[in-house]
């Protein structure tokens, strides 16, 4: 229903957010949406970095940046 895009710097770079919804009036839903399509995106983002690092650190624990 409302999906957030987020990029590698944890910036929101892009919000989708379905028509039915806007049309339900129902502001707190939408808000609530909105906040957990976000938090959700920042989550995925981390995760991503993490892989990646994994793949570039080989799997080492380096502190600071894990």
């Amino acid at each position: 229903m409302v999906t957030a895009t987020v990029s590698g710097k944890l910036e929101l770079i892009a919000l989708k957010i379905e028509p039915q919804i806007l049309q339900s009036g129902d502001a707190q839903m939408i808000e609530d949406l909105i906040v957990a399509a976000v938090n959700q995106g920042i989550r995925e983002a981390q995760r991503v970095m993490a892989e990646e690092m994994g793949k570039i650190t080989g799997g080492m624990k380096i502190p600071g940046l894990t």
